[in-house]
């Protein structure tokens, strides 16, 4: 008989010899500083010595602050672990429609929309809007680069952060298009913050040409709410709400909790919570990331708890730089170009022997040649901390070679 199978030991064997295989390697806690398993196969914990976490997305370090940990207990008593159900069956309490209300409040939008994850969001959209065409940042996370696949007609990715290849793509897609372009609709996708390369897509730009064709604007501010605009993100700080369709995020980075929205017109959610297939059949968010996601958003907005990240993101960018690597980006993510794979393997490892987490970033991930090491403080590091950072880039650097 014909084996029709799936020979996912020799997969695996191919992975492992491109370089590609990834381990797990489980955390005592998801703080500034933590302990990790010595098991890469994430087997019973054996917690080593406490290392410093800089490759966290926790970003405000608000994941294990006493406040929101408060938060998300209280909501757990007062509605239980579980939402139970879609939030169209039994699962919508007054909870998760006060998220929607501070989520649409931060982000000067009509109404907003609760998914079970920022990829749930993100795939859901664009599926139930079905464009016919979507025009994509060529670096847009693959959560969007899925729901353009699940969703989409047609596709058209574009250079990155680059608003005149965009005009020149959407121009010559209607030249042959015809009569027909009028009668598509067309949705122009990007990140905001860009999770590898931490620069900021040039918004202002991507609406004027956007508007210019009549194609819809959507946005995926997973890195930047909670930390740009009061919280509210890149849109709200460049004050174009009134010009971006579509305001997506997550919950799970700076707001340290769990979950995705969607937030923009009345008729978009409306639409979104009859049509979107990942928030229609998915149970609700658990109350108590419903929570603790308020809470981090309360203080993200009211407090100046970012301003500590900035300082430290500022230090780093500096030292760094002055030891002479090549430091990216212009936000709180801080990629470390290396640009061989092996060396910046090498260079991860030798930093975590010196008690710092900051993993190699690689193909396919990123481009090839552009392998990196991704630097992400907290707003919780202190002083100390940071110092000990550098030492150890220092100190591995002149180790793999590099400096």
């Amino acid at each position: 008989m014909t084996e029709r199978g799936f020979d996912l030991d020799a997969r695996l064997r191919e992975r492992e010899r491109a370089g590609l295989r990834r381990h797990l390697d489980p955390a005592e806690s998801v703080g500034a500083r933590t302990r990790f398993s010595d098991d890469p196969r994430g087997g019973a914990p054996d917690y080593g010595d406490e290392r410093l976490v800089f490759a966290s997305n926790n970003y405000l370090g608000l994941a294990s602050d006493r406040r929101v940990l408060q938060a998300a207990e209280n909501a757990a008593r007062a509605v239980g672990t579980g939402a139970g159900a879609s939030r169209l069956v039994t699962g919508d309490t007054g909870l998760h429609r006060a998220l929607e209300r501070d989520l649409a409040d931060c982000k000067g939008a009509e109404r907003a929309l609760a998914f079970s994850s920022g990829y749930a969001a993100n795939v859901g959209t664009i599926d139930a809007l079905g464009p016919d065409v979507v025009f994509s940042d060529e670096l847009n996370h693959a959560s969007i680069v899925d729901g353009c696949r699940v969703g989409a007609d047609e596709t058209v990715v574009y250079d990155h952060a680059d608003p005149d290849d965009l005009r020149a793509k959407m121009a010559q897609r209607a030249a042959e298009s015809l009569d027909s372009a009028a009668d598509e609709a067309w949705l122009v996708v990007t990140d905001t913050v860009f999770s590898m390369d931490g620069d900021v897509a040039p918004l202002d730009a991507i609406c004027d040409a956007a508007g210019e064709f009549g194609a819809w604007v959507m946005v995926d501010e997973a890195h930047a709410t909670g930390l740009f605009g009061d919280g509210g993100g890149v849109v709200r700080r460049e004050g174009l709400a009134d010009r971006v369709d579509v305001q997506l995020g997550t919950l799970s980075k700076a707001l340290a909790s769990q979950g995705g929205y969607v937030a923009g017109d009345e008729a978009l959610v409306e639409y979104l919570l009859n049509a979107a297939r990942s928030f229609v059949f998915s149970t609700g968010l658990a109350p108590p990331a419903v929570g603790a996601a308020r809470e981090s958003l309360r203080i993200a907005r009211e407090t100046d708890r970012a301003e500590r990240l900035w300082e430290t993101v500022e230090t780093l960018r500096d030292d760094l730089s002055s030891m002479g690597y090549e430091v990216l980006g212009e936000t709180q993510i801080l990629p470390v170009l290396v640009g061989d794979r092996d060396d910046a393997l090498a260079l991860g490892d030798r930093l975590a022997d010196r008690g710092v987490v900051a993993p190699a970033i690689r193909p396919p991930t990123v481009p090839q040649g552009t392998a990196r090491i991704r630097v992400a403080p907290m707003a919780t590091h202190t002083d100390d901390e940071v110092a000990r950072c550098l030492d150890a880039f220092e100190a591995a650097g002149e180790e793999v070679g590099l400096l």
